[in-house]
């Protein structure tokens, strides 16, 4: 029946805007449809991704241009997700992240929303004295990018912030680390090698700093990011831990942008998603939606009026 929003129940903006980009992607839908659901009222009532295909259903079966969310939003409140709150969307991104996989019962389906989502590094620590060298494998949901340099200088693309998130850190003076072999604290040089790209790539642009020690600064210079991009092509070999194989599918076109205006502490979120099945772009912004074009996208690129 088309794209369709969703009302704002209690500064729920940050929540919709979420919520439409896990609705509006397919291969999510997919997974969520073949969930094992609750049989008691009060299961129900409690489950996250049960009344997240609540809500899908609801979107898709009616004639509103609008559903209200209040339902899920009454459940994720149980669970410390209140409303009337101004929340972080990559916070709470992983907050609803945390909650899906936990309640989905069957285990190929949390193993499907792994491999939709979970990004795999490589994290490497070496002595810059007797060159002994840890190892640890880890997973993240997103990729968080600095928009600055180590010397606080604006970085230009998004292609600059990933060149930047893989370079290697040398850890000295009081962040040296102890190091076994030596048998004291040594400098160390730190680095991440990416090993496994997930199908759904989520990263997020680190927009804010610290001044005068707590006052938290948001960064809203323009940063362009391209509809396409090919993660093998903007890493060096050093910054990979991953065969051809695996290179040649870190390639990735631009599904969804949530943005948002405002300052560090107040302010609104929407989405911007392209429609897998219309593959065109649409606005959401709450209840009302709206298509739009690429460079209506481009407005997300950073502007201290940010405005849609």
């Amino acid at each position: 029946t088309g794209a369709v929003g969703l009302y704002n129940v209690g500064q729920t903006c940050c929540l919709n805007s979420l919520l439409q980009v896990f609705l509006m992607n397919i291969h999510f839908t997919r997974i969520l449809r073949r969930m094992v659901v609750p049989w008691q009222n009060e299961q129900k009532e409690r489950n996250v991704p049960y009344q997240m295909l609540l809500l899908l259903e609801e979107m898709q079966c009616g004639k509103e241009k609008a559903v209200s969310p209040i339902d899920l939003a009454y459940c994720l409140s149980a669970y410390r997700v209140e409303l009337f709150v101004q929340h972080d969307a990559v916070q709470l991104f992983l907050t609803l992240w945390n909650l899906i996989k936990m309640q989905m019962k069957k285990p190929e389906l949390v193993e499907e929303l792994n491999d939709l989502y979970t990004i795999c590094v490589q994290e490497h620590l070496a002595c810059q004295e007797c060159f002994a060298e840890t190892k640890r494998n880890s997973s993240m949901l997103t990729l968080p990018l600095p928009v600055l340099d180590t010397n606080s200088h604006v970085l230009k693309t998004l292609e600059d912030c990933l060149r930047c998130f893989f370079r290697p850190e040398e850890l000295t003076d009081h962040n040296m680390c102890f190091c076994d072999q030596c048998g004291k604290r040594t400098p160390f040089l730190q680095s991440m090698k990416l090993v496994h790209l997930p199908q759904v790539l989520t990263i997020h642009l680190k927009r804010f700093c610290f001044r005068r020690s707590t006052y938290i600064h948001k960064l809203s210079h323009y940063l362009p990011f391209p509809q396409n991009l090919d993660l093998s092509a903007v890493l060096t070999e050093n910054q990979c831990q991953a065969d051809d194989n695996e290179k040649a599918a870190w390639q990735y076109e631009l599904f969804a942008v949530v943005a948002h205006s405002g300052s560090a502490n107040w302010g609104h979120y929407c989405a911007y998603i392209r429609s897998l099945t219309e593959c065109k772009w649409y606005c959401f912004n709450d209840s009302e939606v709206c298509q739009v074009s690429w460079d209506d996208v481009k407005c997300t690129y950073g502007h201290y009026k940010l405005h849609w």
